[in-house]
């Protein structure tokens, strides 16, 4: 294995694992109709890195095997910020655009998954999504926000090593 692919699994393996303890650490908001979970932030890191894929997802999956909700939310809720990531990676000319994908796939995804598992009523569908779409809105604006912070920042570009989307524009 060579060094490169070696830090690459590294890195990966610190993302995911950022990931988790953020919403461990967090739990209180992280979970349930009204989530702020901040953890979402690093589905930005796929913009610049396509392998952030599996760290990310793995993140998501180790956090979601503690909701209350059960093996649906493991597998859907990871499901979304895959889809995200996979989104944010390869649909995305610039990182204002690729906020819009997890805040709309986690909107109406955990919206739906939260009126079926917590039964209910299917009129408050949009009120679910909306709620999410709060949060997750909150958690990829600080996101994007730190990152055009760091913009400029050529020794955190040098240890992410991107390998698009870089030098990128708002």
């Amino acid at each position: 294995m060579s060094d490169k692919l070696l830090l690459k699994i590294a890195q990966n393996g610190i993302a995911g694992a950022i990931y988790f303890l953020l919403c461990l650490l967090l739990s209180g908001i992280s979970y349930g109709p009204m989530q702020i979970r901040f953890a979402e932030l690093l589905c930005l890191l796929c913009f610049f890195r396509p392998d952030f894929i599996s760290g990310v997802t793995i993140g998501c999956f180790l956090a979601n095997l503690g909701s209350t909700l059960g093996w649906p939310d493991i597998l859907i809720g990871t499901a979304a910020t895959f889809l995200s990531c996979v989104l944010i990676s390869f649909a995305s000319p610039r990182m204002l655009i690729a906020c819009l994908y997890p805040i709309a796939i986690n909107a109406f995804v955990v919206g739906a998954e939260l009126c079926w598992l917590l039964e209910l009523p299917w009129d408050t569908y949009w009120y679910q999504a909306g709620l999410v779409c709060a949060g997750e809105t909150i958690a990829i604006a600080i996101g994007y926000v730190f990152f055009l912070l760091v913009k400029r920042n050529k020794g955190f570009f040098k240890v992410l090593q991107p390998s698009r989307h870089y030098p990128f524009k708002y």
